[in-house]
């Protein structure tokens, strides 16, 4: 069962893909209220970090939930890549 305790818990740990890579910590969670669902969390990406490679100098990132892999003593998310077509607009 979800308690806002475990909520609660949930931020300020470390956020890693899932092949060891750094991003930040869990600021918040972006909740859906009238399904009761998790819609994703806040991460606070860290400068030099690897979500830092793609979101440049923004703070916080909403990361979609079903892209968290695990949660324990830190939170595992999946690997992502940018698409080429982005890729090429930022060069």
């Amino acid at each position: 069962m979800v308690t806002v305790e475990s909520f609660r818990e949930l931020v300020g740990k470390d956020v890693f893909t899932d092949r060891g890579l750094y991003c930040g910590r869990v600021a918040d969670l972006d909740l859906d209220i009238e399904r009761f669902r998790v819609r994703g969390i806040l991460i606070d990406v860290a400068r030099g970090s690897y979500l830092a490679k793609f979101v440049g100098a923004k703070k916080g990132v909403v990361v979609p939930f079903h892209i968290v892999q695990s949660i324990g003593d830190i939170v595992i998310i999946k690997s992502i890549s940018v698409p080429s077509e982005l890729k090429e607009e930022s060069e």
